[in-house]
């Protein structure tokens, strides 16, 4: 496509057509930059622990473990890789070079490249806020099960008796402790989406405190998120190698780690599997949400954003696998014990038939006089041989079977890892690390989501700038105050519906845009152009061919394959049945279908609205569009001969 010339610069970037001989040409006399007044990162580690803090979230906990699990292990990590390879990094890479260069957010940024692609950084802004919300929501769940972790015996140990009927309450006999304390006690959840119920008041006060924590920690800007970054992005760590070493020490640690890794390669021909593999990728780096534009932004004009968006591509994968190790010799004990008490159970059954004078020629050729000896390998072998002959209520323990009831998300946190750490010597101890481990993830994530949505609105209105602590804190009561919709009795079922489908297919669509911009409508050479001046080396011109085709071929495949699941799948979310006290699927009722599409619509809707508002206006006013142009360049000399020592 040929590129836009100087005068057409409504379709031009920042940089014009035949400039690179100018580019590095003294700035005008007398010509001052608002870019002086720009904050900036104290240091290089300040800024790499900020966009690692963002990227590496609770997904990478308790999304990334589940997939590889459910879809083939070791070769789903190898596909993971791949694609991250072809598209995560050069599109990370993209937003970072895009940040850096222009210096503002990303409202600022795509305005720069094209006015009538402005759209791009409000839909960022709406996905933010969206997030926003509902994230915001599962720190003050970590927030109240830190809070309970303070006690021993842990509250979700064993279950309640009724103090009526002196027995065990029957919702949690019927199901677990875990899950009876999560669905009962924690969030005293409806049957349906349908009933709201009442608000829940401790997860009221809860959330109220989770958006105190962020406002405060970013009521100056990156000066006081920074502070914070330096424990809230590097604890997580030290918490997880923690947990590994003594989950490595636990039974069933080796066959969790075998199970995790065990290649199934078949899985390389199913679309869905490729479709989750690329979803993936795409939230892991924190792609379109202009988090990453936003911190690149503050960054010194030659720093080596290639280098960046490598390293932190290369923790982030890292970080899933450590975390997927984790889970998997955690998941792996649970499933060793479920699997020998299913056996002592059994064996418990089959002494009570042989004292009845049953046939005796299928007896085990263990000792029966102590179960606690028999392996599991031991019982399954002559469980194999002799199973069919003993009845239906003698049945088979699988470690396998266990470790195939794949959980993910908030099961995985709220409902398996604090029954496994209820088994743990000294639980009060473990159960806090944990939840202070997940309560800094996820606020070194809302950091980066939030400072999306602040920075290109300071950016684009000089009055909010002005006013930048007003902005931060009247931006965090909004969104309690939305958030209360989260802390009703059927507030997870909203958490899931925001987290399903407010986010997804509208990130996949402004990435998309993104692209076409940078690939298309500014070019790709000039691009190239323009980074080979911030690091004095122009990078391999592989990118090109990435950005041009590559990446855009994967995005649109991933959004064809994420609306045709939609629709065929059709949306449904998971209710707790109290009476059953077992999990079901449901469909949505109309009213939630027309919310989930307002949800999507919304988000979208800034990006044709600001091609179309940007047209009229330069019809209008034809004159506005040079005027625009001109002072956009001489800000762009200005930025391009910043002297190289500006920071660090």
């Amino acid at each position: 496509m040929e590129k836009p010339s100087l005068e057409s610069n409504e379709d031009g970037g920042w940089l014009g057509e035949g400039q690179s001989q100018a580019q590095l040409a003294p700035a005008p006399n007398g010509v001052e930059t608002n870019d002086v007044d720009r904050p900036a990162w104290d240091s290089k580690i300040q800024y790499v622990l900020a966009q690692v803090g963002f990227s590496v979230g609770l997904g990478n906990v308790w999304r990334f473990p589940y997939l590889c699990h459910q879809n083939g292990g070791g070769a789903f990590m190898l596909l993971y890789v791949f694609l991250l390879l072809i598209v995560g990094v050069p599109l990370f890479f993209m937003e970072l070079a895009a940040g850096q260069s222009i210096r503002q957010g990303s409202i600022g940024v795509w305005k720069y490249i094209s006015p009538k692609l402005a759209g791009i950084g409000y839909s960022s802004c709406m996905v933010c806020f969206y997030v926003a919300l509902y994230y915001n929501v599962i720190i003050a769940w970590s927030l109240f099960y830190m809070g309970n972790s303070f006690q021993y015996p842990l509250p979700w140990e064993q279950c309640p008796i009724d103090a009526t009927t002196n027995e065990t309450v029957r919702e949690c006999a019927s199901s677990s402790p875990t899950s009876y304390f999560w669905f009962r006690k924690a969030l005293n959840i409806t049957n349906s989406i349908e009933e709201s119920g009442e608000f829940n008041p401790i997860m009221t006060g809860c959330l109220l405190a989770a958006w105190a924590i962020v406002s405060l920690a970013m009521i100056k800007g990156i000066k006081s998120s920074a502070k914070v970054m330096y424990f809230s992005s590097v604890f997580p760590y030290v918490v997880l190698f923690i947990f590994l070493i003594r989950g490595l020490l636990l039974d069933g640690a080796m066959e969790g780690i075998t199970y995790m890794f065990y290649p199934k390669l078949e899985i390389w021909g199913n679309v869905q599997v490729w479709r989750q593999a690329a979803t993936q990728v795409f939230f892991a780096l924190g792609l379109g949400y202009g988090s990453v534009i936003a911190y690149s932004s503050y960054n010194p004009v030659h720093n080596n954003c290639h280098r960046d968006a490598l390293m932190v591509s290369s923790i982030n994968f890292m970080t899933s696998v450590l975390a997927s190790l984790v889970v998997f010799v955690v998941l792996g004990f649970r499933a060793k014990n479920i699997a020998l008490r299913c056996v002592a159970k059994n064996l418990g059954l089959l002494s009570s038939m042989t004292s009845h004078g049953s046939n005796q020629h299928w007896w085990p050729w263990f000792n029966m006089s102590d179960p606690g000896s028999v392996s599991v390998d031991e019982y399954r072998e002559w469980y194999s041989h002799y199973g069919s002959m003993v009845g239906s209520n003698i049945t088979d323990c699988s470690l396998e079977e266990e470790m195939n009831k794949g959980v993910e998300g908030t099961g995985l946190a709220f409902i398996a890892f604090t029954e496994v750490m209820a088994l743990f010597p000294a639980s009060p101890f473990w159960s806090t690390l944990f939840f202070l481990m997940l309560l800094n993830l996820g606020l070194s994530t809302m950091f980066g989501t939030m400072q999306g949505i602040l920075t290109p609105l300071m950016d684009n209105f000089s009055l909010l700038g002005r006013h930048r602590t007003i902005l931060t804190v009247s931006s965090c009561a909004l969104g309690f105050l939305i958030g209360l919709l989260f802390t009703q009795r059927s507030g997870n079922y909203f958490v899931t519906m925001f987290d399903d489908y407010s986010a997804t297919l509208p990130l996949i669509i402004v990435v998309i845009f993104e692209t076409i911009s940078v690939a298309w409508v500014y070019g790709t050479d000039r691009f190239l152009d323009d980074i080979e001046v911030m690091l004095k080396w122009r990078p391999p011109v592989v990118y090109k061919y990435l950005w041009k085709y590559v990446c855009l071929l994967a995005m649109a495949s991933l959004l064809a394959a994420s609306l045709l699941r939609m629709v065929l799948k059709g949306p449904t979310y998971t209710a707790w049945n109290q009476s059953t006290a077992s999990e079901m699927t449901l469909e949505y009722p109309g009213w939630a279908l027309a919310m989930i599409v307002m949800l999507i619509v919304f988000a979208t809707l800034p990006v044709p609205i600001g091609y179309v508002h940007s047209t009229l206006k330069n019809r209008t006013v034809p004159n506005t569009q040079s005027e625009e142009g001109g002072g956009q360049e001489v800000h762009r000399e200005l930025y391009k001969t910043l002297p190289e020592g500006g920071g660090w």
